[in-house]
Parts: structure tokens; sequence; C-alpha cells
């Protein structure tokens, strides 16, 4: 009687898809440094930005760069070429290099100072400054407002009760004040102003005249109330005035 051998289990060979999953999470082979490469080339003059593209066995297939616009294209390739083989002795077709150039690039600090800047441009009077402090006297407070109308400015101090609503009216007293400093071939006076609610919100309601030659109109203007109630008061009376200073500008 024979004994039967034992089946052996022939290994099962993988498929195409483990071997490419596998050579995938495998390195890729990085002899000269893409990263030290990308940094020189992005501190040449001129270059912004650069991105290096490889293939599986480090070589370089791609080079993307981005440029002031002040620099020749063919002159940014040369220079890519050259600090490559100086620096890391990698020799790179120039037909491997793309150069985009852009027409306005700037820190991002600087877009955001223009674009208050001009923001600040369309507003005929600007918020400058405001202070509150209690008065010599009892239970009273002195609001202070500083605004300003192209080159000028003008700074008035006025005296309230120190309650909710008066330090409001103060506030507005001062912000009207400063405006009819501005304004000198008009006049701006302060109807009143009151809180309303609304919305579940708080806000500053302020009625202001304005004069201008014969002609007088009641100018309204609102502000939420979100840090104080004095800041909001001066916001208000320029939310009312800010388009009728402009028509006579």
């Amino acid at each position: 009687m024979t004994t039967p051998r034992p089946i052996r289990e022939t290994p099962q060979q993988p498929t195409d898809v483990e071997q490419a999953a596998r050579a995938a999470s495998q390195p890729v082979p990085d002899p000269w440094g893409v990263k030290r490469a990308e940094n020189l080339i992005a501190g040449l003059t001129g270059v912004l930005s650069a991105s290096i593209v490889v293939t599986p066995a480090g070589e370089i297939s791609e080079i993307h760069v981005l440029a002031q616009p002040d620099t020749p294209p063919k002159q940014v390739v040369r220079n890519i070429e050259s600090a490559l083989m100086a620096q890391l002795g990698v020799r790179v077709d120039h037909r491997k290099i793309s150069v985009a150039q852009t027409a306005d690039v700037r820190p991002i600090e600087q877009l955001q100072e223009e674009a208050i800047a001009s923001r600040a441009k369309r507003r005929v009077v600007i918020f400058r400054d405001l202070s509150v402090r209690p008065s010599e006297k009892l239970q009273r407070i002195m609001v202070r407002v500083r605004l300003g109308y192209g080159e000028r400015e003008s700074e008035h101090e006025m005296e309230g009760t120190d309650t909710y609503r008066n330090r409001v009216e103060t506030a507005a007293r001062a912000a009207a004040a400063c405006l009819d400093d501005l304004l000198a071939d008009n006049s701006i006076a302060l109807e009143g102003a009151a809180l309303v609610d609304a919305f579940d919100r708080r806000f500053v309601l302020v009625a202001v005249h304005g004069l201008g030659g014969r002609e007088a109109q009641l100018l309204t203007g609102t502000c939420e109330i979100r840090e104080s109630p004095e800041r909001s008061a001066v916001f208000a009376v320029l939310d009312a005035t800010n388009r009728w200073v402009d028509a006579r500008r």
C-alpha cells in the first residue's frame, strides 16, 4: 500500500493591480533632492515659485516655473539650467522647462492695504478716533470724536450725562459738530438719537439736518451696536450724512 504524497499549494503570483500598488508604495528615488532643486530655482531672480515633476526613476520630466514679467522667459530658462548644473550637477533639457509669467503679483499684505485704502477713498468722511472718559462733574462723561475729510481732520469733545441713552446722544452730537466743522459750505445739526430694538438686535438711530445753501434736508442713519453705543452713534451719523456730503463734494 503506497502512502499518498502531500499536495503542495503553488504560491499565487501577485496580480498586476497588486504589483502596481506595491510599486506605488515604494519611495521614489531622489538622488539629488527634488525639494532642494525647487528651492534653488525659486530663489533665482524673477522666479516666484517652482515645481518639479520626476519619473519613477528619479529623473526630471518637467519643470514648471512662475516668473515675474520683467525677466524674459528665455533668460529664466538659462538661469535654471545654469543653477541646476552648478549647484547640483544636474543637466536639464531646456524643452522640459515651462515658464509662466504674471503681470501683477504682490504680497497679500500689500493687496489688503490697497483694498482698505480704496474702500476708504469711496467714503466721504472717515472715522479716525473715539474716546470716552469721566467728566470732572459727578455722573457725567466726556466723549471725544475725531473725523477726517480729505486731508483735513476735526476733533470735538462733548459732555453728557452718564446714562446709556445720553452717552449715545453725546457721541452723536460730537460727530455732528466735527462734520459741521469739516464742511465749509454746508452745515450739519443733530436732530436727535434713539435706541431701537429690532430683529433681536439693538441699533442706534439718528436724525440729522443737512443745510446746503437754501436747501434743508432731514437725514437718517442707523448702526447696530456691537463694540460700544458711542461708537455706533458716530457711525450712524456717518451713515446718515455720507451720501449727502458726497453729492456736494
